[in-house]
């Protein structure tokens, strides 16, 4: 199932978005948290709406993760399996695909201080079994890519990093990633991706930035052509004061770009996740995003990465609000969309502040504005 409107091939809502009650460090949660299976039951009536095509999730998001019991997820008789049959049979049932599995590596207290890149051998350890049941689980769904956050794979104190192991560390737990598809002959997966963020949760991160994400893919890990990156956009790169439109042009230019993650944000503040054009700035930034993806000739699949504001959760109503916020992501989207549509490239311009203004006009509809008294 596609929605194949202008560079978009699909819109894909993670159930990470849909399930949020939406805490955060200065209060608890807004709404009752909801269980996997309703959140895919969400999902299910979203894609009945046409609001969206695919999904995503972590593994936390799926299922419960108990580091005494690894290979839950094989025993068929395990609640983790039978939860996760109940989600396949729920989102084959109202043709939703799966885009990507990703391993949650920040939730629990033991990754405190990394998941791949921590300095604790045992951790990392545990971690590489984490990811191989994640792999299995998306395996089991379908997903077509593995999608690596930096999570807590950061620093606050250089002085106690290691910094002649931890890129090591960071490689040896992505080339496991591909060797563990390889060799148990994983289908389903076309590609993996890096997602790169600045900061947040940790002070500073080891791979801020696509370029970054990218240098490390070409340098370092042995199966280059099946990594990419999908940033977050506008929130990740906006946070260090980054442009998204570059960051998408630099990326498809060097063939990297696997899919896309959508939402809003304010220049130079922490991550706030806003969803799509919502928020005080970054209308113009977002059309001219989608204008370049256009001008490229990039097709691909846009995933909301995003949570509905605070205000607008419903503590009465565990699934109004909900459905509410994806059919207002879908709408950001188709917004956006029909807004960049409308740039057409200034042929004759007198300045290239002409040709600022012309593409406004242009966003915005206007055929004339009056210039005299």
């Amino acid at each position: 199932m596609n929605y194949n409107k202008s560079c978009v091939s699909q819109r894909s809502m993670p159930f990470w978005c849909v399930g949020n009650p939406l805490a955060d460090p200065f209060g608890g949660p807004i709404q009752e948290k909801i269980s996997s299976v309703q959140v895919a039951e969400v999902l299910a009536w979203a894609a009945h709406k046409k609001y969206i095509e695919a999904t995503s999730a972590h593994d936390d998001d799926l299922v419960p993760w108990d580091m005494n019991n690894l290979d839950d997820d094989l025993d068929p008789k395990s609640e983790t399996s039978k939860t996760l049959q109940k989600i396949k049979a729920t989102l084959d049932k109202a043709g939703i695909e799966f885009n990507t599995i990703s391993c949650c590596l920040h939730g629990d207290k033991i990754f405190r201080d990394g998941g791949l890149c921590n300095p604790d051998p045992k951790v990392r350890k545990l971690v590489a079994a984490k990811v191989a049941r994640t792999l299995r689980i998306g395996s089991f769904l379908g997903a077509r890519h593995f999608t690596y956050w930096v999570a807590r794979d950061g620093f606050e104190v250089p002085a106690i990093t290691q910094w002649n192991k931890i890129y090591d560390w960071l490689a040896d737990g992505l080339n496991f990633v591909t060797s563990f598809i390889e060799e148990n002959k994983l289908t389903n997966y076309v590609g993996a991706t890096i997602e790169p963020k600045p900061n947040e949760p940790r002070g500073q991160m080891f791979l801020p930035t696509s370029g970054h994400a990218v240098g490390f893919i070409l340098g370092r890990l042995n199966n280059p052509d099946f990594w990419g990156v999908n940033p977050e956009l506008l929130q990740h790169e906006s946070m260090c004061l980054l442009n998204s439109v570059m960051t998408v042009s630099y990326l498809t230019n060097l063939k990297k770009l696997k899919f896309l993650h959508f939402g809003s944000q304010i220049k130079g503040q922490f991550d706030n996740d806003f969803p799509p054009l919502i928020g005080p700035e970054g209308l113009k930034e977002t059309v001219m995003m989608f204008a370049a993806l256009n001008q490229i000739g990039w097709k691909g699949i846009v995933e909301y990465d995003c949570h509905m504001l605070r205000t607008d959760g419903d503590p009465k109503d565990v699934l109004k609000a909900r459905k509410q916020f994806v059919a207002d992501c879908t709408k950001a989207l188709a917004i956006s969309l029909d807004l960049a549509d409308r740039i057409k490239p200034a042929s004759r311009a007198k300045s290239m502040a002409d040709a600022d203004l012309t593409s406004i006009m242009q966003l915005t509809g206007l055929n004339s504005v009056k210039l005299e008294r």
